[in-house]
C-alpha cells in the first residue's frame, strides 16, 4: 500500500523507514547541516526503489552547479527514470525537472517543478527546487512570487513551515520588500533559532539597507547559530561585507581568514565569496598577500569546467587577481566554446553576461580601465541573468566605478556614485570613492564634504 509523507502528499512508497528517512535528508538539506546526500545514499542502498529518494539526491547535486557531478546526476536521473512505471504523477514531475535541468534547460525545470506545486503546494522539495533555480535564473519576482503561490496551503502545523517562511523571506528582500523580509526572517528565526537561511535573509536586508553596524550586532548575536552550519562561510562573507563598508580592514581580512578561507585543497562553491571578498579588497587598494595565489591554485585545474556563468565570473577574479593570463585565456576559450557548441539556459547566461563580466575582469586586472568601463557599461543591467543575489552581483557596480576613477571618467564616477549613494547613504566606502570623483572633476569643496562624511559615518 502506497503512503502519504509527511505533508500527506501521496508518494509510490509503501516504506515508512525510507520516508521518515527522506524527511531527514530533506531537513538536513533545508538546514544546511548534517550530510544529507549520505542519509538518502543510506536510504536508496537499501530500498532502491524508492523514487522521492533518487529525487532528492539528483535534485541535491544538480544545486551544486559542478560540472563534475554531472556524471553522477545522470546516472541518478537514469535510475529514477527507470522507476517511471511505478512512480505517480508527483514523481513523474520532480523526475522529468531533474531531466530539464540535467540537459541545461533551468527553465523548463522550473515548469514542470511548479506543475507539481500547482497540485500540491506542500511539495517542499519542488518548492525549494525551484526557488534554487529561480535564484539561479536571476529572477526575484517569479522566486518570490512561487513562495506566495505555495504558502496557501501552508501553516505552522505543516512539517517545514519554517524552512518555508525563510525562503519567502530571501524572496521578499531580492525583491525590494526589506521591511517584510525582515520581520518574515525573524520569525522564522523564532520558530527555528538554527535557519541559517533565515538567518542569512536578514542579513541580506540589512546589507541592501547599508545597517552596517546593525548587521554586524546581528550577525554576532546568532553566530552561535551558524557558526557550525554548512553555510558557515557564506555568512562569514555577510558578516565581512559590513566591516568592508566601514573601512574596518584588518577586521575584513581577520574574518576572511578565520572564517572564508577554506583550508581544503579542492574547489568548492565557498570558493564564490572567497573570490568576491579578495575582489573587493583588490579594488580599494588592499595587499592581500598570498591569498590570491592560494585560491586560483585551487580554481585553475577546473578553468575550462565552464557549466554556471555566475561561477566563471569568480573564477576569473582569482586569475586576474594572481595575473594568471593563461588560465584566464582557457576559461574564455571555453566559454566560448559553451556558447558556440550547447544551447541551453547557460549559453545564454554566458554570452549575455558571463563573457563580457570576465573580459572587464580581466582587463581591470592588466590596468586598462577604460577597456573594463567600455565592457562593463552595456551589461550592468544585464547580470541578474546569471543568477546570484544583489549583494554578490553588487562586485560587478563597484569594478565599474572603480574603473571609471582610475581612467579618469570622472564625470562617470560622480553619476554612478550618486546613484550608489541615493541608495545607500550610510556607507563610508561610497562617500570616500565620491570624494575621489569630485577631487578629479576639481572640486575641492565638494571632496572635503564627502571625506567629511566619510569619516562621520565610521566614527558614528
Amino acid at each position: 500500500m502506497s503512503l502519504l509523507d509527511a505533508r500527506d502528499l501521496p508518494t509510490s512508497s509503501s516504506n515508512q523507514a525510507s520516508l521518515d528517512a527522506f524527511e531527514i535528508g530533506l531537513t538536513e538539506a533545508l538546514a544546511i547541516r548534517g550530510d544529507a546526500i549520505a542519509t538518502i545514499d543510506n536510504t536508496l542502498e537499501a530500498d532502491p526503489t524508492f523514487v522521492m529518494g533518487h529525487c532528492l539526491r539528483a535534485s541535491l547535486q544538480l544545486m551544486a552547479m559542478e560540472r563534475a557531478l554531472l556524471p553522477e546526476v545522470a546516472r541518478q536521473v537514469e535510475l529514477a527514470e527507470a522507476l517511471t512505471g511505478c512512480a505517480n504523477d508527483r514523481e513523474r514531475g520532480h523526475i522529468a525537472a531533474a531531466r530539464a535541468w540535467l540537459q541545461g534547460n533551468l527553465e523548463d525545470a522550473v515548469g514542470h517543478w511548479e506543475n507539481v506545486l500547482l497540485e500540491y503546494p506542500r511539495d517542499l522539495l519542488a518548492l525549494f527546487s525551484a526557488h534554487m533555480a529561480d535564484f539561479y535564473l536571476g529572477d526575484p519576482v517569479q522566486m518570490r512570487d512561487r513562495i506566495a503561490r505555495a504558502r496557501r496551503a501552508w501553516s505552522p502545523e505543516v512539517p517545514g513551515y519554517g524552512f518555508v517562511l525563510g525562503m519567502h523571506a530571501f524572496c521578499l528582500e531580492e525583491s525590494g520588500d526589506y521591511g517584510q523580509a525582515e520581520d518574515m526572517a525573524r520569525a522564522a528565526v523564532d520558530i527555528n533559532p538554527l535557519d541559517v537561511y533565515a538567518i542569512h535573509a536578514a542579513a541580506h536586508v540589512m546589507e541592501m539597507q547599508g545597517r552596517q553596524k546593525d548587521g554586524i550586532k546581528w550577525m554576532t548575536e546568532q553566530k552561535q547559530n551558524w557558526v557550525e552550519s554548512g553555510f558557515a562561510i557564506h555568512l562569514w562573507w555577510h558578516l565581512g561585507l559590513y566591516h568592508l563598508e566601514l573601512g574596518q580592514i584588518d577586521e575584513v581580512l581577520g574574518i576572511y581568514d578565520m572564517g572564508v578561507r577554506n583550508k581544503s585543497s579542492e574547489i568548492s562553491l565557498e570558493e564564490l565569496d572567497a573570490a568576491a571578498m579578495l575582489w573587493r579588497l583588490n579594488l580599494i587598494g588592499v595587499d592581500v598577500s598570498d591569498r590570491w595565489g592560494e585560491l586560483a591554485d585551487k580554481w585553475e585545474p577546473s578553468a575550462e569546467d565552464t557549466h554556471y556563468a555566475f561561477n566563471d565570473m569568480h573564477a576569473m577574479m582569482t586569475f586576474a587577481g594572481d595575473h594568471r593570463d593563461m588560465a584566464a585565456a582557457r576559461l574564455l576559450a571555453a566559454a566560448a566554446s559553451y556558447v558556440t557548441e550547447r544551447g541551453g539556459t547557460n549559453a545564454n547566461m554566458t554570452k549575455e553576461a558571463g563573457i563580457p563580466i570576465c573580459r572587464a575582469l580581466l582587463a581591470f586586472s592588466r590596468e586598462n580601465y577604460d577597456a573594463a568601463v567600455d565592457l562593463l557599461l552595456p551589461v550592468r543591467y544585464k547580470s541578474f541573468v546569471f543568477g546570484g543575489s544583489y549583494a554578490q552581483r553588487d562586485v560587478i557596480s563597484l569594478t565599474l566605478i572603480e574603473a571609471a576613477l582610475r581612467s579618469k571618467r570622472y564625470n562617470l564616477a560622480h553619476a554612478l556614485l550618486a546613484e550608489r549613494i541615493a541608495v545607500k547613504p550610510s556607507s563610508p566606502l561610497n562617500w570616500k570613492s565620491m570624494a575621489r570623483a569630485l577631487d578629479g572633476l576639481n572640486d575641492a569643496v565638494g571632496a572635503q564634504k564627502a571625506w567629511t562624511k566619510a569619516a562621520e559615518l565610521a566614527a558614528a
